[in-house]
């Protein structure tokens, strides 16, 4: 089916991270991914093996995206194998997961102009990939399994040039726009549908301990190279 034909679903209202997501447009969005990647391979056949492996051939966003990553963060140490495995098994576990992939993928073809398709961001965006990556070490950190949580953000760093502390909470609907050099503190809580640009700071003052890093309100947009320091709150839709 032509990707025109697909028609849109109104997006879904923001709602918390903790949420579960609408299977509908998670299935719709899946549904137009795939469709534009069988047009990419059609026009461009040194693209059909790469796009027939990574997106076509699966039969879900989560298996999709769980491939891409595992390739992506694999190391001679972090077997792609254990990696989709480990993305997979997490996504299938939690639907809230899912849904805010669906909610990411969205906020970047939705907010940057730049972004040309759905497809195109889950296979180039390295700042969905890396927010994608960083929710399973979030979720490893909550099961105290932390050293795998912090193996994972070591590569997610080396990979993305992304640096978030699997604690940090990150909400849903978020665009990291260019992504290089965006560093997310350990206590840090980004809320729903926020935009982050390049180099951008959320740290600490290394003056205290605990609680110790920016919050973050819904809607906020934070300009590359911007530095915020300590426990502080950014109010909704501040810009």
């Amino acid at each position: 089916m032509p990707v025109q034909d697909l028609p849109m679903p109104p997006s879904p209202a923001p709602t918390s991270p903790s949420i579960g997501g609408d299977n509908d447009d998670e299935a719709w969005v899946w549904a137009q991914i795939r469709a534009e990647a069988r047009r990419d391979a059609d026009s461009e056949p040194a693209l059909a093996s790469y796009l027939y492996s990574t997106i076509i051939s699966h039969s879900s966003l989560s298996r999709s995206l769980s491939f891409h990553l595992g390739n992506k963060l694999c190391s001679s140490t972090l077997l792609s194998t254990l990696l989709y495995d480990l993305f997979l098994n997490t996504h299938s576990s939690d639907p809230s997961l899912r849904s805010a992939t669906v909610a990411d993928l969205r906020a970047s073809r939705i907010r940057d102009p730049a972004c040309t398709s759905f497809s195109h961001c889950l296979l180039n965006y390295k700042g969905f990939l890396a927010i994608q990556a960083h929710r399973v070490a979030h979720k490893l950190w909550a099961q105290n399994r932390k050293p795998l949580a912090l193996a994972l953000q070591s590569r997610i760093a080396d990979v993305f040039a992304v640096d978030i502390h699997p604690g940090a909470r990150i909400g849903k609907g978020i665009l990291l726009d260019h992504a290089t050099g965006v560093v997310i503190g350990e206590t840090a809580v980004v809320g729903n549908n926020v935009s982050i640009l390049h180099h951008v700071t959320l740290g600490g003052t290394g003056k205290a301990g605990g609680d110790r890093h920016p919050k973050i309100g819904d809607g906020v947009l934070i300009g590359a190279g911007a530095t915020i320091l300590g426990n502080v709150r950014i109010g909704e839709g501040r810009r």
